[in-house]
């Protein structure tokens, strides 16, 4: 999942966009041809995705708890540190590349793990008072954005740097270099990581200036000067602008994202004295949600409407939109659905009731071809009021909603081999590895879930600032 937006603001907005990974073609057209998408629907057969399904069951059979490494680091790595970067804290974002685990903590301590030896290569904090609010690997040029607020501004401006993962590996954090220097990221600023178009977004306050820039090598590419523009919605190809609402109408622009480009200009009707819930864009749709009104799905090329009852639909907490499937998924409640463009609900999950309320997606992932979604979960969906903190990472089917294997503590308990390096699950250091408890414990309070798919691997983090790798 990736297509991320930080800001400067402490308190995160509750309805979060995250756009799932896209596998790369050799261009984006102005908008999707609809051609090639129905072609890709009939080629696929339903024996190819039994085949896909039961590929899936083997992979992740027999999968157990292989190994657990700890971000804290209670003497601090710089003599300086700021207390709380001392304190224990929960791991709120994982990253994988190159056999490297990278681990963020809420405190803004991130650390550096090595799958090959097993053992914490560094942290990514190069200063003493460099708090890090996000990650991002940046494919193009292997390499980890770090986005970090500091000390000596009161933390009320993002700062970014991009490390080489080779140097990473080496243990030299440092070799990096800053990103966007003439940008001033205070809040409402941000930056947005757009992995799908290969661009970068950026907002300046000071100014109120939009800027794109090229992922591959931050060269800026245009800017975007309008004071009246209030939102920007990326989709693969294009950008859509929302302005400022008028009285009945909201004003909107797709530009193309390569040059910027004005593709369309057009307003939409609202109604009077009704907040706006969501706008958001895929593609050639225009989803619009007003409070208390029916979701709207407008196909921005004809104008064709579509219209969904309010009471089918209700306002999601969080959108994952599936750009090769051409559906997205809606999260509340603790509960995941699939939608597709013309308002119909595709698939409902079984035995997947999200552990956090609050749909939290950074327990949740897309695989890159789009058929899984794997997601930290109640363990007994027929009795989800029980009370107890392990849950079960569920792997499920997205377009059927069947739960092709799960991870929890009763078929958990064999446990490898001790390599005593003060990293392996089973530890003659510490006996209290072998015991069936310890597995339980490390399906308690995840925070954050990551899945390395060259190494077939689950990582997992928790409240204690602790990774657990799951693996078969």
């Amino acid at each position: 999942m990736d297509g991320r937006r930080i800001t400067a603001n402490p308190r995160p907005s509750v309805l979060r966009r995250v756009v799932a990974k896209k596998r790369p073609r050799g261009g984006v057209d102005e908008f999707v041809n609809s051609v090639k998408k129905i072609q890709r629907r009939e080629i696929c057969s339903k024996k190819r995705r039994a085949f896909s399904m039961s590929d899936a069951q083997e992979r992740f059979r027999n999968i157990q708890l292989q190994e657990e490494y700890d971000t804290h680091d209670p003497k601090g790595h710089h003599s300086t540190v700021l207390p709380f970067l001392k304190r224990r804290s929960k791991i709120i974002e994982i990253v994988a590349a190159h056999d490297t685990v990278f681990a963020l903590a809420q405190s803004g301590v991130c650390a550096a793990f090595s799958r090959e030896t097993n053992k914490r290569i560094c942290f990514l904090n190069i200063g003493p008072d460099e708090v890090i609010r996000s990650l991002f690997y940046n494919k193009n040029n292997d390499s980890l954005i770090t986005v970090s607020v500091y000390a000596a501004d009161s933390f009320s401006s993002l700062k970014c740097r991009t490390t080489r993962i080779e140097y990473i590996k080496r243990g030299q954090p440092d070799a990096g270099f800053a990103l966007f220097e003439s940008e001033s990221l205070k809040w409402p600023g941000f930056v947005e990581f757009d992995d799908v178009n290969g661009k970068v977004l950026t907002f300046s306050e000071e100014d109120s200036i939009y800027k794109v820039f090229d992922l591959k090598n931050y060269t800026l590419l245009y800017s975007i000067p309008d004071k009246n523009v209030q939102e920007i919605k990326i989709s693969p190809g294009i950008m859509l602008l929302i302005f400022n609402k008028s009285s009945g109408h909201v004003p909107l622009k797709i530009l193309s994202i390569e040059d910027g480009t004005v593709l369309k200009s057009f307003n939409h009707l609202l109604h009077r004295n009704k907040k706006v819930e969501f706008i958001e864009q895929f593609n050639e749709k225009l989803l619009v949600k007003q409070e208390n009104e029916n979701l709207q799905i407008l196909d921005v090329r004809n104008s064709e409407l579509i219209e969904v009852n309010k009471a089918e639909f209700t306002t999601p907490s969080a959108f994952i939109f599936l750009y090769e499937n051409q559906l997205f998924l809606t999260f509340r409640n603790r509960t995941v659905s699939v939608w597709n463009f013309r308002g119909q609900l595709v698939t409902s999950f079984e035995d997947h009731l999200l552990w956090h309320p609050d749909s939290n997606t950074n327990n949740i992932y897309i695989t890159s071809n789009q058929d899984l979604i794997i997601s930290y979960c109640k363990s007994d969906t027929d009795h989800p009021s029980t009370d107890g903190n392990a849950g079960s990472i569920n792997i499920s089917n997205i377009l059927s909603g069947k739960c092709l294997a799960k991870v929890k503590a009763t078929n958990n308990l064999s446990i490898n081999e001790c390599n005593c390096n003060n990293n392996s699950v089973r530890c003659q250091c510490n006996p209290r590895r072998q015991t069936p408890s310890f597995v339980t414990e490390a399906l308690e309070d995840i925070t954050a879930l990551y899945y390395d798919e060259k190494r077939n691997e689950i990582y997992t983090g928790n409240k204690l600032g602790f990774i657990h790798v799951w693996s078969n």
